[in-house]
């Protein structure tokens, strides 16, 4: 039972590192060059972009180095999204963006299709697809982007100079508010130079991390579109704008299907960035109201992929006929990114939930260990850190360069963080739901926060109130999690605090967890393996009253001295030190319940579907460089598994 391990944001730096799936270590070789400026300044030219100057693909490179370059195009892919959408404007607050709704875009700096990593075997890195080179300067006081003059919309319009411009603005006005903060104090000039080049001048004074792969990264619409027909970007609607990229629009069914098809004029199809990518003819999305009816629909043949998020139903609901003639293949693939930080995330807005005793007392009530074993089937790890597995985990009590940073940072970093052990979750006995041992510890600690036990047996304060939790759940999730939810309210309520689950529809659900309308609700933060501006958006304070990217509402000014410690640092093994200590503040915050998690994806898929004997580490890839094999199509559907 895992969450998805990609977050879409319109934009990139931080928001790319959740586009595209976190990846790995920096590439090899140094590929960029330099030439003298008209004021004798270096500047830096380019095919792409990394922070540390060094790109793994040099500028003559044929195509990624996992793809397939002669995988065959054609056929389709189909997948399951539960709930419902009533929009395809995935960049507004409102209303509720259909599955793969920003597929049809690109942007100067190219992703993989779905906002997925490409390239995926590579961290940081950034290539052109709009664009052809960028230049800047050593200092990264301004970057020129030269665009490809043959690049179209679908509707056949140049995407030029001028669509980048306004698109960025458009998104500064009516985009998410807690982006069009950070970035508009970033950029102090956009200048269309020509109708293919563009340069942007960043702010004085502030560090020079994100500002490339940022505005390289800004989602670019026709600006004639939304002249013509006076649409806002802050708007739920269905209607959309042509895009450049692959695929567009072919039908939509509200709430029941959404397909898209191959732009069969796409200007992008010969370039190496695009070779062995954006195989499939069709990509079809079926909607569910809830998990058992989409998993029937694909024991049927209603659709041909499926990525499991279930761990009872990976474990003993695979063992039907198609499986078990290889109709479908079922399989384990690695994942080589860290983990989503997903658990249960407490909201930092409510006055009962800002005592930390309390929060650890309800921490205490979570048992791991009997989840995993009488619920998961034994297949999860306990999680424990926002960078999991990866060098970036704080370990242990600080040391060395670590130890000396944290020091630095004087009285803003509390004196045990300095000399314990980084947080790590509880131990629970997995004998038994309730662990006796943590019950004892968890009544202690609200007993010492001032909510006492009544005659009946609940918490109540000084004043009588009872202390009463809402948990938010979705009802077209897991059934598996809402298991894992129950047990955990009733060891709260072994303790005397009365609990509610609100289990809501997803539309519902979505528009409650914007407003933070819970106090402890299921959800995910990033791991970072890189520092950026949209760190601010997930953890800072500046942005935590209405960030929707921080679903505690954390605001800790320590993490925010760490972020922009990481942001002025010169090299990869200053900032590396920076970030181990912004993984130890988080879990010494203490805003979440960390889970569990899996290093592989689950998949299963009717067998038509082929991919790269290796997957690369960063992402899945499945709409991305899969592709379609006729033959075994047609024999599935000879053989009757298939319509």
């Amino acid at each position: 039972m895992t969450p998805p391990r990609t977050l879409l944001l319109p934009w990139a730096g931080l928001g790319r590192m959740s586009r595209r799936t976190i990846a790995a270590v920096l590439g090899a070789a140094l590929s960029w060059s330099s030439v003298a400026s008209a004021e004798d300044e270096e500047t830096i030219v380019t095919h792409g972009y990394n922070f540390y100057g060094a790109l793994s693909y040099p500028a003559d490179y044929p195509h990624f180095n996992y793809v397939n370059p002669d995988a065959p195009k054609g056929g389709e892919i189909s997948f399951s999204a539960l709930g419902t959408f009533d929009s395809m404007n995935p960049f507004s607050r409102k209303g509720r963006g259909g599955a793969l709704s920003t597929i049809m875009y690109e942007s100067l700096l190219g992703e993989g299709v779905g906002g997925t990593t490409a390239p995926a075997d590579v961290y940081a890195e950034y290539y052109c697809l709009l664009c052809e080179r960028l230049e800047y300067d050593k200092g990264r006081n301004w970057v020129i982007f030269y665009m490809r003059p043959e690049a179209r919309f679908s509707d056949g319009t140049p995407v030029t100079a001028h669509d980048v411009k306004f698109s960025q603005e458009l998104i500064l006005e009516q985009g998410l508010r807690s982006y069009a903060e950070a970035v508009s104090q970033r950029i102090q000039n956009i200048e269309v130079i020509d109708d293919h080049t563009i340069k942007y001048e960043f702010t004085p004074g502030i560090s020079r991390r994100s500002l490339i792969e940022v505005v390289g990264g800004m989602t670019v619409f026709s600006s004639k579109w939304y002249e013509e027909t006076g649409a806002r970007l802050d708007e739920s609607r269905l209607e959309i704008s042509p895009g450049s990229g692959p695929y567009m629009v072919e039908s939509i069914d509200v709430n029941r299907r959404l397909v898209y098809k191959r732009n069969p004029d796409y200007w992008g199809a010969d370039l190496p960035f695009n070779k062995g990518r954006a195989n499939f003819d069709r990509i079809r999305v079926e909607y569910f109201g809830d998990e058992n009816a989409a998993f029937e629909a694909f024991k049927a043949g209603e659709y041909t992929f499926r990525t499991e998020g279930n761990s009872r139903q990976w474990a003993s609901a695979y063992d039907f006929p198609k499986v078990n003639n290889g109709s479908i293949i079922k399989k384990e693939l690695p994942d080589g990114s860290p983990p989503t930080p997903t658990g249960f995330v407490f909201n930092l807005g409510r006055e009962v939930l800002q005592d930390r005793r309390v929060r650890e007392a309800i921490a205490l009530g979570f048992n791991f260990e009997w989840t995993n074993e009488s619920l998961q089937f034994g297949l999860f790890q306990p999680r424990a850190s926002f960078n999991q597995d990866t060098p970036l985990m704080a370990d242990g009590a600080p040391e060395g360069a670590e130890l000396e940073f944290l020091q630095s940072l004087g009285d803003l970093v509390p004196r045990e963080m300095l000399t314990e052990a980084a947080r790590v979750p509880h131990v629970s006995s997995a004998e038994r739901l309730l662990d006796r041992r943590n019950l004892r510890k968890a009544m202690a600690l609200l007993d010492d926060a001032g909510w006492t036990v009544n005659s009946e047996g609940r918490r109540i304060n000084a004043d009588g109130t009872p202390l009463r939790l809402t948990f938010l759940l979705n009802s077209a999730g897991s059934s598996t999690l809402r298991a894992v939810v129950e047990n955990f309210l009733s060891n709260l309520d072994a303790m005397g605090i009365e609990t509610v689950l609100e289990a809501v529809d997803a539309s519902q659900y979505t528009s409650r967890e914007r407003d933070r309308d819970y106090d402890l609700v299921y959800d995910q933060y990033i791991p970072f393996l890189s520092t950026g501006g949209g760190l601010q958006q997930f953890f800072g304070s500046e942005a935590a009253e209405f960030s929707v990217f921080n679903p505690a509402g954390l605001a800790s000014p320590l993490v925010d001295e760490i972020i922009e410690a990481s942001q002025r640092m010169e090299t990869k093994e200053e900032t590396d030190v920076t970030l181990i200590a912004l993984d130890r503040a988080l879990r010494h915050e203490f805003f979440m319940i960390p889970v569990w998690y899996n290093d592989s994806f689950w998949v299963a898929y009717y067998d038509k579907y082929e991919h790269p004997e290796e997957i690369p580490p960063y992402t899945l890839g499945q709409y991305d460089f899969w592709w379609y094999i006729q033959d075994k199509a047609d024999a599935l559907r000879a053989a009757g598994a298939l319509r």
